[in-house]
């Protein structure tokens, strides 16, 4: 919402004016004619018209209904704080609508002493001026993608967390004193690597499932990999430390590994934070 609000203003004029022109271009007699001006205008949402009293003088008209309910209603609430310009329209702020959710704008055009309120859909504006990408279908199928795939990460993840966990309670149940060492540093591993699945699959599900962005942050793809990578680095820090103790109790066989394992730990470190460097050199605000 946020984002769009901000092409909105970002075009403001141009967006009022495109929305002006197409309700003059409205055939007259709105209530009248509502049917064919939904039917043909698909981010008009609904329609209804207001007296000079600010009391509800026809049905809302919805695409596919009419609810009479609401006649004679006040709606003097909504007119506070309209001022029409030397058209008479007024368009409203952007706002979340409530039937269907998503970002709409207001539009009233008075005609005499009846206020004609228009209920439109922002994003299908800002799409049909070209100032947004958006396909209704083609995201909903890619939010379908990323949740199957989230939620498989998830269950990846969790299983993880709950071998650590079942191989710690040996440790600590059935006192496998033999390999005590090892079992522990694996059960540590195993929910490191969890946590990190985990993490980026709550990533996913927050920024492509719940909330799919139009105007993508630069550096956040940066920062999901960068919170990745460093959970696997300390997992591979802690295998590294869990060879370098095995070595100490007598196990000489293993420095080569560790030897190698630590020298590749200490390049993806070292390759993480010249990484940091230079995202963080890159990513000047506009007001530096």
């Amino acid at each position: 919402m946020k984002e769009v609000i901000n092409i909105y203003k970002k075009h403001k004029n141009t967006v009022n004016e495109f929305i002006i022109t197409m309700i003059k271009n409205f055939p007259k007699n709105y209530i009248d004619n509502a049917e064919d001006i939904l039917k043909s205008n698909p981010n008009v949402q609904l329609i209804y018209a207001v007296d000079n009293d600010y009391k509800q003088i026809s049905p809302i008209i919805c695409k596919k209904r009419k609810e009479k309910e609401n006649i004679g209603v006040s709606k003097e609430h909504y007119f506070l704080k309209v001022a029409f310009n030397n058209e008479n329209f007024y368009i409203s702020n952007p706002y979340i609508h409530y039937r269907t959710g998503k970002a709409s704008l207001s539009a009233v055009h008075k005609i005499e002493d009846v206020y004609y309120v228009f209920d439109l859909n922002l994003i299908g504006i800002l799409e049909e001026l070209k100032l947004i990408e958006y396909n209704n279908i083609y995201d909903k199928v890619k939010r379908t993608i990323y949740f199957f795939a989230a939620l498989m990460l998830a269950l990846v993840s969790i299983t993880l967390i709950l071998y650590g966990a079942y191989i710690f309670g040996q440790v600590v149940f059935f006192k496998d004193e033999g390999n005590l060492l090892h079992n522990i540093f694996q059960s540590i591993i195993s929910v490191t690597l969890g946590v990190a699945m985990y993490d980026l699959a709550s990533q996913i599900f927050e920024h492509e499932v719940l909330f799919t962005s139009f105007a993508k942050e630069e550096d956040r793809q940066y920062k999901i990999l960068g919170k990745f990578l460093t959970s696997i680095i300390i997992a591979l820090s802690i295998e590294t430390l869990m060879v370098v103790f095995k070595i100490v109790l007598g196990d000489y066989q293993k420095m080569l590994s560790a030897f190698w394992l630590l020298i590749g730990t200490t390049f993806m470190l070292v390759g993480l934070a010249f990484f940091y460097k230079t995202i963080k050199q890159s990513g000047c605000k506009e007001d530096e």
